[in-house]
């Protein structure tokens, strides 16, 4: 039985919390709900509806043992971003600078391309709401 539950957002570990603030803001065009730099920023995806990604900046996220964002934090954490239109935003993504690991292509699951934010955590841009074509494992027909 399924709880009555939603992600609201999450939230990474992150050197500068301004240079964040700046991708998430300029590159990727999400809006900042909140500003308190250095320190902390959240920042809102896709709208009034969307769900939210917490920049705290690592020396609270690990209690300032850390200068930098590890290799074993990078791979702990794929951020999945759904739209209707992944070639579109791709390009319009790419005028802006962002720098892709992949283009768009497709996977028997979903089509999707990969990014990196300025601490290098994944960003997968897939079109389409995750698993809505799936069925047991399984990509159901169209």
């Amino acid at each position: 039985m399924a709880i009555d539950v939603r992600l609201e957002g999450l939230t990474l570990a992150v050197t500068s919390v301004r240079r964040s603030v700046k991708f998430y803001r300029e590159m990727l065009g999400f809006t900042v709900v909140v500003d308190s730099a250095p320190d902390f920023a959240l920042v809102r995806a896709g709208g009034k509806g969307g769900g939210t990604i917490g920049l705290l900046a690592l020396r609270h996220a690990v209690g300032g043992k850390a200068k930098r964002v590890t290799p074993a934090m990078r791979a702990g954490v794929h951020l999945e971003l759904a739209t209707g239109d992944l070639d579109g935003l791709y390009e319009k993504l790419k005028a802006r600078g962002v720098e892709f690991d992949e283009p768009p292509h497709d996977e028997p699951w979903e089509r999707s391309a990969t990014a990196r934010d300025p601490d290098g955590y994944a960003l997968e841009l897939a079109q389409g709401r995750r698993g809505a074509t799936l069925r047991s494992g399984r990509r159901t027909k169209k």
